[in-house]
């Protein structure tokens, strides 16, 4: 009797593990892109994935980011290590320099980024104050870079950096390519449905 009971007890142990099992496989698939970062109104391609399409902006596409469109002038792309990221600078004809920070790591990373060419702050402390937000320091390092568009710099080249953040998703990175100062600019975190990409035709 003993016996009989200590199987059925195992026996019910086994299938209210699979039930739970087959639950959150349930809920994974019932999400919006089947479990990858909702994929919004990103477009380049019916054969490419929702995340590929920030990778592959090149110079000549447009992209809308929220209200305002840009021109993709230039893409820079940079490795460090293992690591590698891409920077796509775009113009909407005001004459302010913004890009479009793209790291495809564990979880797709979107930064929109605006220079600030009369900050007077210089990186290396642990928190910097700018525009009356207080910045911590998050990384620095240095990376191997490859230019292509409209950029002032050499088409290869090493770029230093120092990155701070502040609260969820405000960040404020120094770059400096080549033996060129600091370059100062501010960014914000975007998600992929803040983006409507619009590719050149001739080259897709």
């Amino acid at each position: 009797m003993n016996a009989l009971v200590t199987y059925l007890a195992a026996a019910l142990a086994v299938l209210v593990v699979i039930v739970l099992l087959f639950v959150a496989r349930a809920r994974r698939t019932a999400r919006p892109g089947g479990g990858l970062p909702p994929s919004g109104r990103s477009a380049g391609g019916p054969a490419q994935s929702p995340r590929s399409g920030p990778l592959r902006l090149t110079p000549g596409d447009r992209v809308r980011i929220r209200e305002r469109e840009y021109a993709v002038s230039a893409t820079i792309r940079l490795v460090e290590g293992d690591w590698s990221w891409v920077q796509h600078l775009l113009d909407d004809g005001s004459g302010t320099r913004h890009w479009l920070s793209v790291e495809d790591g564990p979880e797709l990373e979107l930064v929109f980024w605006t220079a600030e060419p009369g900050a007077t702050v210089t990186p290396g402390a642990p928190t910097i104050e700018l525009g009356g937000r207080r910045f911590t320091w998050a990384e620095t390092g240095q990376a191997r870079y490859t230019a292509t568009g409209e950029t002032e710099l050499p088409s290869t080249g090493t770029m230093r950096y120092h990155d701070y953040q502040s609260g969820g998703a405000a960040r404020l990175s120094f770059e400096a390519y080549g033996e060129e100062g600091w370059r100062v600019s501010r960014g914000h975190l975007l998600d992929l449905a803040d983006l409507t990409i619009h590719p050149t035709p001739e080259l897709r």
